[in-house]
């Protein structure tokens, strides 16, 4: 029909094509791939100016109107963004209001203006200067402290610092791998204009912090035209012991009176960045001891292990905000109208330091289990053959075998639920290295 909506989705794949025929609208809409999925999913080489150019040659090449250019994806995907939609007038966000979330110590540094309350202490330092613990120490931080790249994806190259030894080691692989995503993002800072003390902190550069913690969990939002609306808490809830997320529960347990407060911190800080017309997501712990919250990191898109978690509470998937927004209107996000009470994203792992994949569960064991459960989903991660150590964007303490995703009708129905489907979930290694 005449009226369709041309919208360019970047990486855009069959499985996130499915989901956003179903929003609200989606009739009217035509949504066409920019830059191919394979290209910004499970890989860690980022040409961001050739993926630029590809991206531009493509739309300059298409024969009718631009209505919008959207993607749901972090790094580089998100950094990439307000350089198209300028170039071809489509609405989202400026790339300075961006960088002031993803470029962490950027991102410190005005959080410090309005909310120095609510983060921790945190230096800036270059982890090829031999002298940075001495210079990470004169800034005031002393162990425990936590390290990680100014630009990171996922949870990689993010570690916990308590002695010297620690320190070194973690140096050591920052040294080694920081370029993947330092080079990339520092093709972006070049289209920013940045103030002296930032421009003279790239992508090599790391953050050291205080270490905050406690009951974490993420404030999904948006700006539209200047107003900030918070519509929907998480729950990230992480195995004992350890740092890596066990799963994301929708909607949070955490008391009505702390919801309130990270929504109001969230609206303080989002309007001072001048962040407008996109979505985001904020990471928060909430420190149940001291009943102190601490503002953890700000992303610049809705959070794709989310969409599933709104569709089966709300009844449509947060992409919904992201293709609204992109269109240049109000988001029409429903709320409780889908068909579970809580729904989570779960992450099955082990934790090894490597191991050889040997067994993987069937298609047939997976559709079972789909189907046994009702609601659920089952992504497996590996593959017969593998090398644990293979897989792209892992945390520095285990690996996710499979994504699970559920609803139920309460927090301890998924739990029990989970167990339940792990239980007949079959993998098998071998040389597992401890």
């Amino acid at each position: 029909m005449s009226g369709d909506r041309n919208i360019f989705v970047v990486g855009l794949n069959d499985f996130n094509r499915q989901r956003l025929e179903r929003l609200r609208g989606a009739e009217h809409w035509r949504f066409h791939g920019v830059i191919p999925p394979e290209a910004v999913y499970d890989t860690e080489e980022f040409d961001i100016a050739a993926m630029l150019a590809e991206a531009t040659a493509q739309l300059e090449a298409f024969d009718g109107p631009i209505d919008a250019i959207v993607g749901y994806m972090d790094f580089p995907v998100s950094t990439m963004l307000p350089v198209l939609c300028e170039r071809f007038g489509t609405s989202t966000t400026s790339l300075s209001s961006l960088l002031k979330c993803e470029h962490k110590y950027w991102s410190r540094r005005v959080q410090r203006e309005v909310i120095p309350d609510f983060i921790p202490n945190f230096t800036a330092f270059d982890p090829f200067d031999d002298e940075a613990l001495t210079r990470i120490g004169e800034a005031g931080l002393f162990f425990p402290f936590f390290i990680k790249p100014i630009k990171s994806s996922g949870s990689r190259l993010g570690f916990r610092i308590d002695t010297p030894e620690d320190f070194y080691q973690a140096i050591d692989q920052l040294r080694d791998s920081i370029g993947t995503i330092a080079d990339p993002f520092n093709t972006v800072l070049e289209y920013a204009h940045l103030p002296p003390e930032i421009a003279a902190v790239d992508g090599h550069f790391c953050m050291a912090e205080g270490i905050i913690g406690g009951w974490q969990c993420t404030v999904e939002g948006y700006v539209f035209d200047g107003e900030v609306v918070s519509y929907g808490i998480f729950d990230s809830l992480r195995y004992p012991q350890v740092l890596s997320f066990f799963h994301y529960r929708y909607p949070s347990g955490l008391p009505d009176a702390i919801q309130a407060k990270m929504r109001e911190l969230t609206d303080t800080m989002m309007t001072h960045i001048g962040y407008d017309n996109a979505a985001f997501n904020v990471e928060y712990f909430w420190d149940e001891v001291q009943d102190r919250i601490w503002l953890l990191e700000i992303n610049t898109r809705i959070s794709q292990s989310h969409c599933d978690l709104f569709e089966k509470v709300d009844g449509v998937s947060n992409q919904q905000v992201a293709i609204d927004l992109g269109l240049g209107q109000r988001p029409d996000m429903p709320h409780r109208e889908g068909k579970f009470a809580m729904a989570a994203k779960f992450f099955h792992r082990v934790f090894f330091t490597d191991a050889l994949v040997t067994r993987v569960p069937t298609p047939e064991e997976v559709a079972s289990l789909e189907a046994d459960f009702p609601g659920t989903m089952v992504e497996i991660q590996v593959a017969e053959g593998q090398w644990l150590s293979s897989l792209a964007e892992q945390d520095s303490y285990s690996y996710a075998l499979a994504h699970v995703w559920m609803g139920a009708a309460t927090a301890e129905q998924l739990l029990a639920d989970f167990e339940q489907l792990v239980a007949r979930m079959v993998f098998e290694f071998d040389q597992i290295q401890g």
